[in-house]
């Protein structure tokens, strides 16, 4: 192979290579054809190394050797920017690849917060939603905040859009006790009376008909509480509720 061939090659390698990363970073190489390129320019560049070498060897002419010594140290440069290159296409392939490994961590995260979670609600296993848990806290942050205007249209709006969740029986009665807060009786009577009727094994559906004994007594409607206490006596007769309504009972005689 003549010198300037030699030369004309490795321009074409030169420009090859300095095309080469930003395709990779287009996305039109994959990393297997990342890999083979860089291979192929390091293989150009060990034969061109080997027929300088041997090119110097064989020259017994001082002058001709002068020469091709001149020559050999200007290839030599052009190798080593060759190298400096295939050097950054490799650091452009690992940095690709990282980049695509966090990428898909990432995603797998994002995908794991928006999957529905097992979790113990209330004494039960159940599968709760991330956008139900969002809108049941919520309302809850809210009722904890006391805000309790604001809370009762959030357990509402609750109530509406996961009738079925493992939260709607705590939402019931939250709301129920929301409005007893507002001292709007009439309606906390009618929503802890959803709580009995509805969750009656639900941990607070005891203290849902104190809440309306209270209610009662707040009104002046005597009978109604006492007939609302017996009942908690009656339907859980083992709980701190029932013996909170017998305390009530011995006091409205």
């Amino acid at each position: 192979m003549k010198l300037n061939s030699l030369r004309t090659t490795f321009l074409a390698a030169a420009l090859s290579c300095a095309f080469l990363p930003s395709v990779a970073s287009a996305g039109i190489f994959d990393d297997d054809e990342a890999r083979k390129a860089i291979l192929d320019l390091r293989a150009k560049v060990d034969a061109v190394n080997a027929k300088l070498d041997s090119r110097l060897e064989t020259k017994a002419d001082k002058s001709s050797a002068f020469a091709l010594a001149n020559e050999n140290e200007v290839l030599h440069a052009e190798i080593a920017k060759l190298r400096g290159q295939i050097e950054v296409l490799a650091n452009d392939l690992a940095n690709a690849q990282k980049r695509q490994q966090d990428f898909y961590v990432d995603l797998d995260n994002r995908i794991r917060k928006l999957e529905p979670k097992r979790m113990t609600v209330d004494g039960q296993e159940a599968t709760v939603d991330v956008g139900e848990q969002r809108s049941y806290d919520a309302a809850m942050a809210l009722f904890k905040a006391g805000d309790y205007k604001a809370a009762t249209p959030a357990f509402s709006s609750f109530l509406m859009n996961y009738p079925q969740s493992a939260f709607a029986g705590s939402a019931q009665y939250w709301l129920g006790f929301a409005y007893f807060a507002q001292r709007d009786f009439r309606n906390t009577i009618l929503n802890m009376q959803q709580v009995v009727k509805n969750y009656p094994d639900h941990p607070k559906a005891a203290d849902a008909l104190l809440n309306i004994a209270s209610c009662h007594i707040e009104l002046k409607e005597k009978p109604a509480a006492k007939k609302v206490l017996e009942s908690v006596i009656a339907k859980y007769p083992d709980t701190e509720a029932a013996q909170a309504a017998k305390n009530r009972l011995a006091a409205l005689k």
